[in-house]
């Protein structure tokens, strides 16, 4: 399960969603976000979706990697669901031993978990086209002009993307550590939601000491190689505005605005 998780994670690719300046998906992922707490009927759902498929579509990226990434969420989306299922007061459709089911209840069980999932896909499609360099480039950009207030926004966007980056090596240090006690006789797959949730426990104290190693690795990496950053400092490969950047930017304006009017007016 835990090599499950594609937060964080790049797929490389040609496509056009990979060539997109990543100030454009950044921006387009925050305002997707906000859509889908804007978005008030399962119409505006179903058009959310279908810019989601599109947008995995063009980017090549395969929908099983992409929904692979959603099981190590399935016990929060199906606690959400049930919570809401079973604690929304309404008419009265079903009854489950103590538990009544409304209809009411089931409307928003299924619409926060819609939410949910299509939260988490347009999260990953950022990580999953977007390398880690240009995504704290692009962090940066944006965040420029918090510069004149002196923010350190350069060494804030550094610390996003190295946390980003750094998600699937703690998976897989995480990965290796269960498989080690497994080796050493450890169960995390017998017992109920609790007893597996505690037989992970100890797999906890190692992970931290390897994030600790990990970090001062990379420190000591970065100051080997005498980086600086913030002022002064030069980019390989420089940010360009291209027009693809303006046709994706300008499609995306006008899809909010859509679902701004699916809210008003349906």
């Amino acid at each position: 399960m835990i090599r499950d998780i594609t937060l964080g994670q790049y797929y490389p690719g040609n496509s056009v969603i990979h060539s997109l300046d990543a100030r454009v998906k950044i921006v387009s992922t925050v305002l997707f976000i906000v859509e889908l707490f804007v978005v008030n009927s399962f119409i505006g759902f179903g058009f959310c979706a279908a810019a989601v498929a599109l947008v995995v579509a063009v980017s090549r990226v395969p929908i099983s990697y992409i929904l692979r990434g959603l099981k190590p969420i399935f016990l929060i989306l199906a606690f959400t669901f049930l919570l809401n299922l079973f604690m929304v007061d309404g008419r009265v459709i079903m009854h489950i031993w103590i538990f009544k089911v409304t209809e009411e209840g089931l409307y928003v069980a299924l619409f926060m978990a819609i939410r949910l999932v299509l939260l988490i896909i347009s999260s990953s499609l950022l990580t999953l086209t977007t390398k880690p360099i240009a995504l704290t480039d692009g962090l940066e950009k944006l965040m420029s002009p918090l510069q004149k207030v002196g923010v350190p926004t350069h060494d804030i966007a550094m610390m996003i993307s190295i946390a980003l980056r750094f998600i699937p090596t703690l998976l897989d240090e995480a990965d290796k550590i269960m498989k080690a006690q497994q080796a050493r006789g450890a169960d995390f797959e017998s017992g109920n939601i609790i007893q597996r949730a505690k037989s992970l426990i100890p797999i906890l104290i190692p992970l931290f000491v390897s994030a600790f190693r990990i970090a001062q690795d990379l420190a000591m990496a970065m100051e080997a190689r005498c980086y600086r950053g913030g002022d002064g400092r030069t980019r390989l490969h420089p940010m360009q505005f291209r027009q693809r950047d303006l046709a994706a930017g300008i499609g995306i304006a006008v899809f909010f605005a859509w679902i701004l009017v699916l809210r008003i007016f349906f």
